[in-house]
């Protein structure tokens, strides 16, 4: 089925949209782009290259949610050497899937193919995403947040897409191969590398459409520690337990294995939690239980405090 907006097929010199029939009266709209970091270098080495689409759409319409924005519509940019049988259709299977599973369309796309730019083997990717939020759901709302809102995380699926460059030093200096079994997993090193960032647009919409949302946070590279206060006024700082949650396996062997400290890891990884949800206290129990309907696990991980 095709999503309500999208005009016109293949062959134009650009892509349409009709951000009436989309159903939106005052719109802003809400732009993004990202690509997938050294992630990537995993699926050179793995073969694996149908789930790195996934993450290139999440990085991008999990950003545009952080302000209140429904994904609208995705392009991509894919660069290779020479085009090798299959990858390019792997990766854009991946990058449907990524897109069918925020709810916006995969309008167009460019496949460069630029010899001698690019080891063999090897390709790089860019996403653009276009989301809309009507005025007055904009987010962050920083003149309702206030001391003693409540922070809510949900689960991140594993490191996402930041803080590979350290996986593949530790990886490395552990001696192990990406095809070996996976020390916190009962799959291999790299399968369980790969696992694709989650998206959150379908959990996080209707909460943000009822007003229940004062804030959003997508916990990227720089961790909880540097993304949650990007939501926040001046005056007010996060204060985030971290007892709150038990990290997922994979970071505790990343901590151990790389000799990491417990504040640089918050400031690499997720650790576990993908979005941050700030709320009014009287709020949390219906944000919480709709979270739960829309199958998450909700966890309070701190509250809003005066800076």
């Amino acid at each position: 089925p095709r999503r309500a907006g999208v005009m016109g097929g293949l062959g134009g010199f650009g892509a349409l949209f009709d951000l009436k029939a989309a159903g939106y009266s005052d719109p802003v709209l809400v732009s993004g782009t990202d690509g997938v970091g050294t992630k990537l270098m995993l699926a050179f080495e793995t073969g694996i290259h149908n789930t790195v689409g996934i993450d290139l759409v999440a990085m991008c319409a999990n950003d545009v949610l952080a302000q209140g924005a429904e994904p609208l519509f995705f392009l991509d940019y894919f660069a290779t050497g020479k085009l090798e049988e299959g990858i390019a259709e792997a990766v854009v299977s991946g990058i449907a899937e990524g897109c069918r599973l925020s709810g916006c369309a995969l309008v167009g796309g460019e496949t460069a193919e630029m010899p001698g730019m690019y080891p063999p083997g090897h390709y790089d990717l860019a996403g653009f995403v276009v989301g809309a939020v009507d005025r007055d759901k904009l987010l962050p709302r920083m003149d309702t947040m206030a001391a003693g809102d409540l922070l809510i995380g949900i689960a991140s699926s594993g490191p996402h897409s930041n803080g590979y460059s350290l996986i593949r030093r530790i990886v490395e200096r552990e001696g192990l191969s990406y095809d070996s079994a996976s020390p916190f997993s009962n799959v291999t090193l790299g399968e369980s590398l790969l696992t694709p960032t989650r998206l959150y647009a379908e959990a996080a919409l209707p909460l943000i459409r009822k007003g229940l949302v004062k804030g959003l946070a997508h916990i990227t590279g720089g961790g909880l520690t540097e993304n949650t206060p990007r939501m926040c006024p001046d005056h007010l700082a996060p204060v985030i337990e971290r007892k709150a949650w038990t990290p997922p396996p994979v970071f505790q062997w990343l901590q151990s294995a790389g000799n990491v400290t417990e504040d640089e890891m918050h400031r690499t990884f997720n650790m576990g939690i993908g979005m941050v949800f700030a709320v009014a206290p009287e709020d949390a129990d219906t944000v919480c239980a709709a979270l739960q309907t829309a199958g998450e696990a909700p966890v309070i991980l701190g509250r809003l405090a005066s800076a």
